[in-house]
């Protein structure tokens, strides 16, 4: 007998087990009733976050149903053209912007923490609050079309159209509320990168973690490079619209293929960033199926950081049509034919781990099997359209409509369902049904390939993209109908799926544990799942531990391993080491609170206001969310503990406090503003575009905004910088006075170094409506002196903690994360001051 199965007729063990669920349940439970919707645990916000994703996907399928009425006969007048562009610009959006990404991290804040053998992400209520702004800004987004005034642009909101042609609020409604929803995007993705890195369990080292994980990775770094151009195309597309700043305007010196730049250097990236987590579904589910390890692991993860990789160099193939060079469109030709190859490796490792292994068939394999057979179609004509002489026939018919949906259906939604049917007893404890999982299969696999395939010769045809109506005899008559045919067919299929999921399941019996015997971690939840995740976190040692290490579910169970209590009635997880995953900390997450729901609401007005020119209700709305937000962080961060390290079990004592690399925090200040950086790289890159394309660019002579404001400017910063950096060392050795006095004497040069950066182009008369060389000048003025307001915050914030006791010489994360947010800053300005300033010189 086993030391686990002696273990388990002990009466006293049980009883100890007992007492130990019980007070881990008490921390761990979800608010009732009203108070439900303060929650932050992954377990609740998960599923409120992937609910309200489906919500708009089937929203923006609604909209689909719409296009395809109206194109079902020529000369149709079921819809207004007008009413028409507005349907298929919301659809196109919300399926990107509200469905295909924000699935994945909803899906990944439910579901990462129990994979990884974690009681929950390291920052709850940055996950709440990136929830929250994710339903203000999407129902701010779809309301706008029930009172006719949706943005009506496309997707891609190209410019002269949507600046100088196009009347209403539409288009500002499309670029403020998205780039809030932006801001959860971005919030989700420092949450997951962190998780991966900080929160997995002893001994998964950094070869040992799921496929999903590392997928999600990958991903969630695409995100800090490939949305934050987007966000600084969208400050430009919006102080071109409202403030009359000419970046696309070519009469005042802009270019409108600035903004096609910007939105393809996130446009491209997004389809992977759509379509590398639902692979990641694939090969968690192919492996189970086959009941055998992944079949070329290390190739897998080189793969999916190379399709990262190649992703962000395959923009320009949506702009062959422009007038491109030769060069260029011969470089991205190539490249794009190139990511094949990364594509191809996981889908032949994924058909030899069946081939390997002992296949058993689920309704998970079936959607996963229509999933690669309908993207490798899609792929195939990617590769047509990669080529440039062929795209130039293609491009804008809907042979393009066509390939997008083979490739995103085909390689995200049917991977989706596939990851609903498997993971779904991990929500409630019970499976959906195989039956209506295969009717609801065929109907989708038979329906989407009805609607799309016909889509091809429609576009060979020449039938363009983005029309309302088109007359008869033309040949795009029969397959126009067949395409409607199959939409509302593949729309019967969801409803099958969909019904299988809220149908009432109370008399079901309950899944029994681990139902598909996989071999990750996710598959140690108890049915039903408890809210707090895994019993206790264990030590690991195989890619497969459920397969590889015998009794590991009874020993979790038992207790055995860390943090199997919650003595002190605090919700706590593990923090290990990068690479190797050593324990170095338990952190202690905080619970349910309203302060993230309000921190969102005010964000929300900062964004939606402006839309009605309410710019002063705007900067008040902004003002209250960053007090709330200062809130948040003084009651909810960085909180000293009663004691210095507490015993997580198996002998292991861990400190309750880090900071500087150790913290997570320090962790999550740095992705965040690497992400920050690549929007100002974006605007510095907006810059110099214009110096490419325009030969008196900068203007001679120059108007401004001169050398001496500038470079004293850049002094103050530098001085600034240093003297943040010495009170954080001050602070360390515990010199309270030489603390005070230069974080005291700092702020005041921040004040000075903004006040002289502004003065440059101020007292110079550069005015930014005149010309789009004032108007990038003042942009990245603009950029710089908001980063000195939150510079300036941060200063005064670590005085007023250090004064409140709320740090100290050994709990110093606040100082040390603002020390690290001060480096970007300090390269900002320098960048800033070298480009306005400096460049002109030498240009």
């Amino acid at each position: 007998m086993t030391d686990s199965a002696a273990y388990a007729h002990d009466p006293a063990d049980l009883e100890r087990q007992k007492a130990q669920e019980a007070r881990l349940a008490i921390p761990w439970q979800a608010p009732k009733g009203w108070r439900y919707w303060s929650a932050v645990n992954n377990t609740e916000v998960g599923q409120w976050y992937t609910t309200v994703a489906f919500v708009f996907f089937l929203f923006a399928g609604v909209l689909a149903l719409l296009i395809r009425t109206q194109l079902a006969v020529p000369e149709n007048d079921f819809l207004s053209a007008g009413t028409y562009n507005q349907i298929f610009t919301l659809h196109g959006s919300v399926m990107m912007f509200l469905f295909g990404v924000p699935i994945f991290e909803a899906f990944s804040i439910l579901i990462l923490p129990q994979l990884l053998g974690a009681r929950d992400l390291p920052f709850p209520r940055l996950s709440a609050y990136g929830f929250w702004c994710f339903v203000i800004g999407g129902v701010f987004v779809c309301g706008s079309i029930f009172f006719g005034v949706a943005p009506e642009g496309g997707w891609f909101m190209y410019p002269p159209l949507t600046t100088a042609y196009q009347e209403g609020i539409g288009a500002d409604i499309w670029l403020l509320g998205l780039s809030f929803i932006e801001i959860a995007s971005i919030a989700a993705a420092v949450e997951l990168i962190v998780g991966v890195l900080k929160t997995r369990p002893p001994g998964m080292r950094i070869n040992l973690i799921p496929l999903y994980a590392w997928y999600i990775l990958v991903v969630a770094g695409m995100i800090l490079f490939a949305f934050p151009p987007l966000i600084a195309g969208d400050l430009l597309f919006e102080l071109e619209r409202a403030f009359d700043w000419p970046f696309f305007d070519h009469t005042r010196g802009g270019d409108p293929l600035l903004w096609q730049h910007l939105f393809w250097i996130f446009g491209h990236p997004e389809v992977y960033i759509i379509f590398l987590p639902a692979v990641a579904l694939v090969a968690m589910i192919v492996p189970t199926a086959a009941q055998r390890p992944i079949v070329g692991y290390g190739w897998i993860v080189l793969a999916a950081v190379g399709t990262g990789f190649i992703s962000f160099g395959l923009w320009v193939h949506h702009m062959f049509t422009t007038g491109m060079p030769g060069i260029s469109l011969a470089f991205f030709s190539a490249a794009s034919e190139a990511v094949a190859i990364p594509t191809g490796v996981q889908i032949f490792c994924f058909l030899a781990t069946v081939l390997a292994g002992r296949f058993t068939k689920s309704t998970p394999m079936l959607f996963v099997s229509g999933a690669l057979a309908i993207f490798v179609l899609g792929g195939l004509t990617g590769v047509m359209v990669a080529v440039a002489p062929f795209d130039f026939q293609a491009h804008d018919t809907y042979f393009i409509v066509a390939h997008l949906h083979y490739v995103l259906i085909g390689g995200m939604l049917f991977p989706v369902t596939a990851g609903i049917y498997y993971f779904f007893p991990l929500r409630n404890g019970k499976q959906l049904s195989d039956k209506l999982g295969k009717i609801g299969f065929w109907l989708m696999f038979i329906g989407f390939n009805v609607a799309f395939l016909p889509m091809h010769f429609t576009g060979l045809l020449g039938m363009p993209r983005r029309v309302y109506t088109y007359p008869a005899g033309m040949g795009f008559d029969v397959l126009n109908m067949v395409s409607t045919v199959g939409a509302f067919v593949f729309a019967a299929g969801v409803l099958v799926v969909l019904f299988d999921v809220v149908r009432p399941k109370g008399k079901q019996a309950d899944s029994p544990r681990n139902p598909w015997r996989a071999g990750t971690l996710e598959w140690l939840a108890q049915m039903p799942p408890r809210n707090w995740g895994v019993r206790s976190i264990p030590i690991i040692k195989s890619r497969y531990p459920l397969w590889d290490q015998p009794n590991l579910m009874a020993d979790v169970d038992a207790g055995r391993y860390y943090l199997a209590d919650a003595e002190e009635g605090k919700r706590e997880t593990l923090i290990t080491s990068t690479i190797d995953s050593r324990p170095i900390q338990c952190l202690r997450v905080p619970g349910p609170t309203w302060i993230t729901l309000w921190a969102a609401v005010f964000t929300g007005g900062a964004f939606i206001l402006p839309t009605y020119k309410l710019y002063t209700a705007a900067l008040v709305s902004a003002a209250i969310a960053g007090v709330v937000i200062l809130a948040w962080l003084w009651t909810g961060t960085a909180q000293i503990p009663e004691k210095p390290e507490k015993d997580v079990g198996l002998g292991l004592k861990l400190p309750l406090y880090a900071s500087g690399p150790k913290s997570v925090g320090w962790w999550a200040m740095f992705i965040t503003m690497i992400g920050d950086m690549s929007a100002f790289g974006s605007l510095v890159f907006g810059y110099f575009f214009f110096w490419t394309v325009h030969e008196d660019f900068p203007p001679d002579p120059l108007p401004g905004p001169g050398l001496t404001w500038p470079l004293l400017a850049a002094g103050l910063a530098i001085g600034s910088w240093a003297l943040t950096l010495l009170a954080r060392h001050l602070n360390r050795r515990d010199a309270a006075v030489g603390f005070y006095l230069s974080l005291g004497l700092a702020p005041v040069l921040t004040v000075g170094s903004a006040a002289a950066l502004f003065a440059g182009p101020h007292l110079s008369g550069l005015d930014p409506t005149t010309h789009v060389y004032p108007a990038t000048v003042w942009v990245l003025v603009l950029w710089t002196l908001i980063h000195f307001g939150i510079a300036l915050v941060m200063q005064l914030y670590c005085i007023a903690r250090r004064a409140a006791g709320r740090m100290t010489a050994v709990h110093d994360i606040d100082m040390q994360n603002v020390g690290l947010f001060w480096h970007f800053m300090l390269i900002t300005v320098l960048v800033t001051v070298a480009v306005i300033a400096g460049f002109p010189r030498v240009a």
